[in-house]
């Protein structure tokens, strides 16, 4: 692939990621959707360029993300987990058998979370408000509640590739040389 074709799905892959994670002013009850499907976006830049890339696109998109999404807490999510996760995913599935790939996965969301909101809890001044209503359980029930999130998701971005691969990525070649 020329340098020209890369740059160009670069630059569509960044431009998609940011105008989904900025669109949350518009629809602000989608805070985690939104960096997760624009997250969805490097799977094309990992399959028709590749990781290195990929990694340069979420790095750009990360940081032109912190200073132009309006909700800082979009802006983080997709900076700590769902902006380079398609990449550590391709990794792990390259690289691991079945099970300890689930295990692999599994451990980098809930390690990335606990961190991430830790750190927005202290430095940004996010707060639970489940904790009022559940109390100590509060941490644990979101926790078990966003790894079910994240194994659907982790499906989904399976079946993307694997659709991706069957239908669309013929016609995309076309106009990617």
């Amino acid at each position: 692939m020329k340098q020209s074709s890369k740059c160009a799905i670069g630059g569509i892959v960044a431009a998609l990621s940011l105008v989904l994670m900025i669109s949350v002013a518009v629809v602000p009850f989608l805070t985690y959707a939104l960096p997760a499907v624009a997250g969805a976006m490097m799977v094309f830049a990992v399959m028709e360029i590749n990781k290195r890339w990929a990694f340069g696109i979420y790095v750009t998109v990360a940081i032109l993300g912190i200073f132009l999404v309006p909700d800082k807490e979009v802006a983080v999510m997709y900076l700590a987990f769902f902006g380079y996760y398609p990449i550590i995913k391709a990794l792990i599935e390259s690289k691991c058998p079945r099970v300890l790939e689930w295990v692999l996965k599994i451990l980098s969301f809930l390690l990335t979370m606990v961190v991430s909101y830790y750190l927005m809890i202290k430095f940004m001044g996010v707060t639970i408000d489940e904790t009022e209503t559940w109390g100590r359980w509060a941490i644990p029930i979101l926790l078990a509640m966003g790894t079910v999130a994240f194994v659907i998701y982790d499906i989904a971005l399976s079946k993307l590739v694997y659709i991706y691969n069957l239908k669309w990525r013929k016609h995309f070649r076309r106009y990617f040389k």
